[in-house]
Protein backbone atom coordinates (compact mmCIF):
# COMPACT_ATOMS: atom_id res chain seq x y z
CA UNK A 1 0.00 0.00 0.00
CA UNK A 2 1.43 3.34 -1.05
CA UNK A 3 0.86 6.16 1.40
CA UNK A 4 0.40 9.79 0.42
CA UNK A 5 3.80 10.71 1.89
CA UNK A 6 5.42 8.11 -0.36
CA UNK A 7 3.77 9.68 -3.40
CA UNK A 8 5.01 13.11 -2.27
CA UNK A 9 8.51 11.68 -1.79
CA UNK A 10 8.46 10.10 -5.23
CA UNK A 11 7.25 13.35 -6.82
CA UNK A 12 9.96 15.27 -4.97
CA UNK A 13 12.64 12.88 -6.26
CA UNK A 14 11.30 13.12 -9.81
CA UNK A 15 11.16 16.91 -9.57
CA UNK A 16 14.72 17.09 -8.29
CA UNK A 17 15.95 14.88 -11.13
CA UNK A 18 14.04 17.02 -13.65
CA UNK A 19 15.51 20.26 -12.28
CA UNK A 20 19.02 18.82 -12.35
CA UNK A 21 18.54 17.65 -15.93
CA UNK A 22 17.23 21.04 -17.09
CA UNK A 23 20.22 22.77 -15.44
CA UNK A 24 22.51 20.36 -17.29
CA UNK A 25 20.77 21.08 -20.60
CA UNK A 26 21.29 24.83 -20.00
CA UNK A 27 24.99 24.11 -19.33
CA UNK A 28 24.64 25.27 -15.71
CA UNK A 29 25.65 21.83 -14.35
CA UNK A 30 28.48 19.58 -15.43
CA UNK A 31 27.96 15.89 -16.15
CA UNK A 32 29.36 15.04 -12.73
CA UNK A 33 26.98 17.43 -10.98
CA UNK A 34 23.88 16.23 -12.82
CA UNK A 35 24.86 12.62 -12.16
CA UNK A 36 25.25 13.33 -8.44
CA UNK A 37 21.84 15.01 -8.21
CA UNK A 38 20.04 12.36 -10.24
CA UNK A 39 21.56 9.56 -8.14
CA UNK A 40 20.55 11.45 -4.99
CA UNK A 41 17.00 11.86 -6.34
CA UNK A 42 16.84 8.14 -7.19
CA UNK A 43 18.04 7.20 -3.70
CA UNK A 44 15.50 9.55 -2.14
CA UNK A 45 12.71 8.06 -4.26
CA UNK A 46 13.79 4.51 -3.38
CA UNK A 47 13.76 5.30 0.34
CA UNK A 48 10.38 7.01 -0.02
CA UNK A 49 8.89 3.94 -1.71
CA UNK A 50 10.66 1.33 0.43
CA UNK A 51 11.42 2.90 3.84
CA UNK A 52 12.02 -0.50 5.42
CA UNK A 53 15.39 -0.75 3.63
CA UNK A 54 16.72 1.63 6.30
CA UNK A 55 15.70 -0.57 9.23
CA UNK A 56 19.06 -2.40 9.49
CA UNK A 57 20.90 0.94 9.55
CA UNK A 58 18.54 2.37 12.16
CA UNK A 59 18.98 -0.70 14.38
CA UNK A 60 22.78 -0.74 13.96
CA UNK A 61 22.94 2.91 15.10
CA UNK A 62 20.72 2.11 18.10
CA UNK A 63 18.08 4.62 17.06
CA UNK A 64 14.46 4.20 18.10
CA UNK A 65 12.85 5.27 14.82
CA UNK A 66 13.77 5.89 11.19
CA UNK A 67 12.63 9.49 11.67
CA UNK A 68 15.46 9.97 14.19
CA UNK A 69 17.93 9.01 11.47
CA UNK A 70 16.39 11.52 9.05
CA UNK A 71 16.50 14.29 11.64
CA UNK A 72 20.18 13.61 12.39
CA UNK A 73 21.05 13.45 8.69
CA UNK A 74 19.07 16.64 8.06
CA UNK A 75 20.98 18.54 10.72
CA UNK A 76 24.28 17.21 9.40
CA UNK A 77 23.36 18.30 5.89
CA UNK A 78 22.32 21.77 7.05
CA UNK A 79 25.53 22.27 9.02
CA UNK A 80 27.64 21.20 6.04
CA UNK A 81 25.63 23.42 3.65
CA UNK A 82 25.97 26.46 5.93
CA UNK A 83 29.70 25.84 6.40
CA UNK A 84 30.25 25.48 2.65
CA UNK A 85 28.23 28.63 1.90
CA UNK A 86 30.13 30.55 4.60
CA UNK A 87 33.43 29.40 3.10
CA UNK A 88 32.41 30.60 -0.36
CA UNK A 89 31.21 33.97 0.95
CA UNK A 90 34.41 34.42 2.98
CA UNK A 91 36.60 33.65 -0.05
CA UNK A 92 34.62 36.12 -2.17
CA UNK A 93 34.91 38.71 0.60
CA UNK A 94 38.71 38.37 0.61
CA UNK A 95 38.84 38.68 -3.19
CA UNK A 96 36.63 41.78 -3.06
CA UNK A 97 38.81 43.37 -0.37
CA UNK A 98 41.89 42.79 -2.53
CA UNK A 99 40.22 44.33 -5.58
CA UNK A 100 39.08 47.38 -3.58
CA UNK A 101 42.61 47.84 -2.19
CA UNK A 102 44.12 47.61 -5.67
CA UNK A 103 41.63 50.14 -7.07
CA UNK A 104 42.22 52.51 -4.12
CA UNK A 105 45.99 52.36 -4.59
CA UNK A 106 45.68 52.96 -8.34
CA UNK A 107 43.43 55.99 -7.78
CA UNK A 108 45.83 57.38 -5.20
CA UNK A 109 48.69 57.32 -7.72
Amino acid sequence: MVLAIQVVGLLFGAGLAYLAFTRFKRKEFTLTEVTFWIVLAALFSAVALFPEILNPLVKSLSLARTMDLFIILGFMFLIIAVFYTYSLVRADQKKLEEIVRRIALERKK
